[in-house]
């Protein structure tokens, strides 16, 4: 009889302990689930910082490809440009900002950046962590910072030095036989577009070269 209340005393006295350990581990799990919801909700404000600020430098750098062809077509200086420079924002900023409001997040800066080209967007997410069992989480929102950065994939070529042994063309022979002017026929603007060489003529605009072809966007720290 002695032996058996012994064993029943025993197992009265682990009970609370076992409910402790129990207890334990559930905090543990809810805390680890807190860890684990807080850092998605900063993934998440981080990946609509990346979208906001390449849709920033995107839409910039199809501005450059219309105001270079404009430049071009009018016979007006476009090396500024060429260099990915020279223009305002426009419509980046906005554009960054419904790239993010589409990742659930709300733009809280948005700043050009110009040697070399680019722009810094900061974001917000729209929702907080939430309830769990650490404290404050109902009211913390995760903040990202991104730069996308606008590069020139082409520079000008070289103008070709003239040759001093040749004889410059006389007046008269200026022109063909039906008054057209040679000049009419040389190309606006020589370029080296990584490694290959463009040549932009004025009088075929359908054979621009796009925007991605121009400039690279890209996220750098």
């Amino acid at each position: 009889m002695t032996a058996r209340r012994d064993l029943r005393s025993d197992a009265g006295q682990a009970f609370p302990i076992y409910l402790t350990a129990v207890a334990g581990l559930l905090f543990l799990a809810l805390a680890l689930f807190a860890v684990g919801q807080a850092g998605a909700t900063r993934n998440g404000g981080q990946t609509a910082a990346d979208a906001a600020a390449l849709a920033a430098g995107q839409d910039y750098r199809t501005q450059l490809r219309k105001a270079f062809l404009k430049a071009i077509a009018d016979g007006s200086a476009w090396d500024d440009l060429l260099n990915g420079r020279g223009l305002g924002v426009g419509d980046a900023c906005e554009q960054a900002g419904w790239f993010a409001g589409k990742n659930d997040a709300d733009v809280t800066g948005c700043v050009p950046g110009y040697l070399p080209t680019s722009f810094t967007v900061t974001v917000r997410t729209r929702e907080p962590v939430g309830d769990t069992v650490i404290p404050g989480t109902e009211s913390q929102y995760a903040k990202a910072r991104a730069k996308a950065v606008v590069t020139p994939r082409c520079t000008a070529s070289p103008t070709p030095t003239p040759d001093p042994t040749t004889e410059p063309p006389d007046d008269d022979d200026e022109g063909d036989e039906h008054g057209e002017d040679p000049e009419d026929d040389k190309p606006v603007a020589d370029l080296r577009c990584e490694g290959e060489d463009l040549t932009i003529d004025p009088a075929h605009p359908d054979l621009f070269p796009d925007a991605k072809e121009l400039f690279s966007v890209h996220l750098a720290d």
